[in-house]
């Protein structure tokens, strides 16, 4: 990632490619960037590179860019839930509680199938993991919409399991194929990420009217996977006939006096199973790739002493015993369960309030989509006063309006969705950014984005699961909403002390870790 990345994201495009990167890392999957790239150097520490690198074929223009079409498919069948939520209760007859638990079956899966991918990837590759994941991502939609009771909890982990791998492979082949333009194309999938989110919670309800219920309405959305696998099996395909073409020996080779930086952090990672997976070699071997001059370009200057002297040191205690690793791995799941919560039930509580389906969709949709925009400016804040307080604490506070407006004026609805969704998409961008700011060292950043990303996505479940759970003992909406909104209150809390800076994230130590954009 970027110096600016490192230091906070101090613009939108290096936010989102600190965020992405992290999301893949945070699985222990780190792809190869074999015969993919044409330009890349390495640098040792402290001395003049002797490094030499020989590049294979670069992946088309056209088919490095189906992995967007990737990402428009990872969040639309968890977010054409909420609005036909009453739907699947009514013909079920399902309570809000058995609703909540479906509503948490997804991030179950996300915690519970993550950290397994990278052993997929190790066995078939990168690409084959994508176009399995695809196919049982449409495998899961169509269970989940034409079996019974059994089939809606059988498919909709099938989903979460899907874009599970999605999530953790999206970044990496992302930044593997444009390696040259990380930033750019890490946000232009996660915008992709959130439109397919929107598009599908405005459309849910429609589609239901139209086809006559909400199984049909889910079922539309296993096409979308379907033709996108089938294009990416061209990636596939391409991938089997150059590793036939090069044999075991083809791909990108590495020669170097010392270990480059890259290859020093895997092998420092090996102890924790950490797993390069490369589509142009199947044999089971690991192999370590530069990082891309293009992208990144690495110095060999270290701080001033005295700049560093002016820093806290850093932290020297294991990764569970830092306080600022609970910090974190609780904002992150605040916020996570604070967008699946209203993700799930913002439809529900519109419609109880007066609204109408579509209207309610429409709803859905503001408050998805303005996630993209809060996301690009929050950056802007990263920096003030030198720590992330300010950051974290005004993308939090917006949700506390939110969730008091809808408790005390639900009538106005849209507005709050319109605050509540600025507020989302920020919080997700502080998130990703604090895990990228408190790790030591590159390995100790893999490992809280893990631990914060696996035991968050659980802290998230318990948002849409209480919710249901709450209005139906209560049999309103405002126990539910003031549950959100304590937690909401506590997210702004968490904001102050994972946003605070005591320690020194101790890559500005190592000159050969120092990356500028």
């Amino acid at each position: 990632m970027s110096e600016r990345a490192s230091q906070g994201c101090g613009t939108a495009t290096t936010a989102g490619s600190a965020a992405g990167m992290m999301v893949g890392e945070a699985a222990g999957v780190t792809v190869g960037e074999t015969g993919r790239t044409t330009a890349d150097k390495t640098a040792k520490p402290a001395t003049e590179a002797t490094e030499t690198l020989e590049s294979g074929p670069a992946t088309p223009p056209l088919l490095a860019a189906l992995i967007f079409l990737v990402a428009l498919n990872l969040r639309p069948a968890i977010a054409g839930v909420g609005p036909v939520l009453t739907r699947i209760g009514d013909d079920l007859g399902w309570g809000e509680s058995v609703l909540g638990v479906l509503g948490a079956m997804p991030l179950w899966a996300f915690a519970a199938v993550s950290p397994l991918i990278r052993f997929v990837t190790k066995r078939f590759g990168t690409n084959r993991t994508i176009l399995i994941a695809l196919l049982v991502l449409a495998a899961g939609d169509l269970i989940r919409s034409l079996g019974g009771p059994s089939g809606v909890w059988l498919g909709t982990f099938a989903v979460g399991a899907g874009i599970a791998a999605g999530n953790v492979l999206v970044p990496v082949i992302a930044k593997r194929d444009y390696a040259g333009h990380v930033a750019v194309a890490t946000g232009v999938y996660s915008g992709c990420i959130t439109a397919g989110s929107a598009i599908a919670g405005l459309t849910a309800a429609p589609l239901a009217a139209r086809f006559g219920g909400w199984r049909p309405a889910l079922a539309v959305w296993a096409v979308p996977p379907l033709i996108v696998a089938a294009l990416w099996l061209i990636r596939v395909v391409r991938d089997g006939q150059e590793n036939r073409n090069a044999g075991t020996g083809a791909g990108t080779e590495v020669s170097s006096a010392a270990p480059s930086s890259s290859s020093s952090m895997l092998q420092a990672a090996g102890s924790s199973d950490a797993v390069v997976a490369d589509d142009s070699d199947q044999s089971g071997a690991d192999r370590a790739s530069a990082p891309n001059a293009s992208s990144t370009a690495v110095t060999a200057a270290a701080e001033p002493a005295a700049e560093l002297a002016a820093k806290p040191a850093p932290d020297p205690r294991p990764l569970w015993r830092r306080p600022m690793t609970w910090w974190v791995t609780l904002f992150m799941g605040l916020q996570s369960s604070a967008f699946y919560t209203m993700s799930n039930w913002l439809p529900s509580l519109a419609t109880a309030s007066g609204f109408t389906e579509s209207q309610a969709g429409v709803q859905l949709f503001v408050f998805q989509s303005l996630g993209i925009l809060s996301g690009l400016l929050i950056p802007v804040l990263m920096h003030v006063r030198g720590n992330q307080i300010c950051a974290a604490l005004t993308a939090s506070a917006p949700m506390v309006i939110a969730g008091f407006g809808w408790m005390l004026l639900p009538r106005w609805s849209m507005l709050w969705s319109v605050i509540g969704g600025a507020g989302q998409g920020a919080s997700l961008v502080v998130a990703l950014t604090l895990i990228s700011l408190r790790g030591r060292d590159p390995q100790d950043t893999v490992a809280l984005s893990g631990l914060a990303q696996s035991l968050g996505y659980l802290i998230a479940s318990i948002g849409p699961l209480a919710f249901g759970s709450l209005a139906e003992l209560s049999g309103t909406w405002i126990a539910p909403l003031v549950l959100f909104t304590a937690f909401a209150v506590g997210q702004c809390v968490v904001a102050v002390l994972a946003g605070a800076v005591r320690w020194r994230n101790s890559l500005h130590e190592v000159p050969h870790l120092k990356m500028s954009a």
